[in-house]
């Protein structure tokens, strides 16, 4: 559920998320030069593939990322894990060849560099993460520690 409405930018994690990168900024094409606006397009669907979308979900077992990089090979997509809890998904789309004699109607594809940042809690099994691509959707799965159960001491009670 979208708590930012459509009109700011499209689809929306929860703005109370405090792992969420997605920052809707008020000044956003407002000092662009009227020469500039031309390429606003262009700029706006690269800025769509810099800032990929990444679904987070926790499962009882694991917390598991999945980032739609259609177009991506694997070995384009890097998967790190920084400072012990932090999970990093970065890469990078290089952009398609220009001819001269071509003559190009609609760049609507994105191109250019991403990276996602998440800190994960201290339950995360870092040295455990896994990662697959397939069909252009990168998955990370990050198994977690078994929840500690209190343990509990029964106290006998003296008469005296």
């Amino acid at each position: 559920m979208s708590l930012i409405p459509s009109i700011f930018g499209g689809r929306r994690s929860n703005v109370f998320d405090p792992f969420s990168q997605d920052v809707w900024d008020p000044f956003e094409g407002f000092f662009t030069p009227s020469s500039a606006l031309a390429n606003a397009s262009t700029a706006r669907d690269v800025a769509a593939f810099t800032n990929a979308r990444v679904d987070w979900k926790e499962t009882p077992e694991a917390h598991v990322f999945k980032a739609d990089l259609p177009g991506l090979k694997k070995e384009e997509v890097k998967v790190e894990v920084e400072d012990k809890n932090v999970l990093l998904i970065s890469g990078e789309r290089s952009k398609e060849n220009e001819e001269k004699n071509d003559k190009w109607h609609r760049v609507e594809r994105a191109s250019g560099k991403f990276m996602r940042r998440f800190r994960l809690p201290e339950n995360a099994k870092m040295e455990e993460v896994k990662a697959k691509m397939e069909n252009g959707v990168l998955t990370v799965v990050v198994p977690k520690a078994p929840e500690k159960k209190p343990q509990v001491k029964s106290i006998d009670i003296s008469a005296n």
